[in-house]
């Protein structure tokens, strides 16, 4: 696919001065703080959504939220992405199919979006619950692969640890490595940056399972749900109606991960659970 990374036109963290207060003692320092820029995805020369999200990776974001969002059904129906950086932001040009671009005509949805927005610009509540796929069972996740995944998300987050600011997603092979790692300071857009760069990789989403850094709400496991992955684990607390998605599709979710712990909250049978803490947790 054409096009070209733009992290290089506009910063993913930018240096600002502050004046800290630490122990009641003033002082000026430097400080890095994340970028932000709005985000254009236009689809066969029609702007469809506007995002405000990290300008990094944005072949993935715009190749993962076609496909999340049902945009497209597969990565073969894009035909090509070109990233052009503006006075107002940046616009991202995605060639698509004409039917899934007939078919985005007749959704005529705007999601002019921002950090974490959701649902925003779904303009009806039939389109909240969109038909999803049912996925594989989660053969060979195990609470051990977990907790490896869980160790090493850390070390793959090198903007977070600048700036504190960012989520991060990851593919996870069902040991517990770590496949393949975005950052976003939207959980959404961290997430389809990843499912982005699965469809580019050719990765096989029954493979492994989808660890993300922040809670899991309805659209992030509709979402991973719509990239075929059998299990989501997210760092922090789920939602109600996340729980009743995941359940509904057999997609195996784990939440409150962090350490050696975590809880599952649907398909736990599906799992390998190596020992009685493990068991206890689910």
């Amino acid at each position: 696919m054409p096009g070209k990374d733009v992290a290089s036109m506009t910063m993913t963290t930018r240096s600002c001065q502050v004046v800290r207060v630490r122990a009641e003692v003033l002082s000026r320092a430097e400080d890095l703080v994340a970028g932000e820029a709005p985000v254009a995805l236009v689809y066969n020369g029609i702007s469809h959504a506007v995002m405000m999200a990290t300008p990094a990776d944005l072949e993935d974001f715009a190749l993962g939220f076609s496909l999340s969002e049902g945009v497209i059904a597969r990565a073969a129906d894009c035909y090509g992405i070109d990233i052009e950086e503006g006075r107002d932001g940046i616009s991202v040009h995605i060639e698509i199919a004409s039917a899934a671009f007939m078919g985005l005509k007749e959704r005529r949805r705007t999601l002019a979006g921002r950090t974490g927005c959701g649902l925003c610009g779904v303009d009806s509540l039939r389109q909240v619950h969109r038909s999803l796929p049912v996925v594989a069972p989660a053969h060979g996740l195990h609470a051990d692969g977990v907790r490896r995944a869980l160790a090493a998300i850390g070390a793959e987050q090198p903007m977070n640890r600048q700036t504190g600011a960012f989520h991060a997603a990851a593919w996870c092979a069902m040991d517990g490595g770590l496949r393949l790692v975005r950052e976003d300071i939207g959980r959404h857009n961290a997430l389809d940056k990843v499912i982005g760069a699965m469809a580019r990789a050719g990765a096989r989403p029954g493979e492994g399972f989808l660890l993300v850094t922040s809670r899991v709400s309805f659209e992030m496991a509709q979402k991973a749900i719509m990239a075929g992955v059998p299990a989501l684990v997210g760092m922090s607390a789920p939602t109600s109606a996340a729980i009743a998605l995941a359940e509904q599709a057999g997609m195996t979710l784990l939440a409150f991960a962090r350490g050696r712990d975590f809880a599952c909250y649907a398909h736990p049978d599906a799992m390998d659970m190596q020992d009685a803490a493990a068991r206890l947790a689910c």
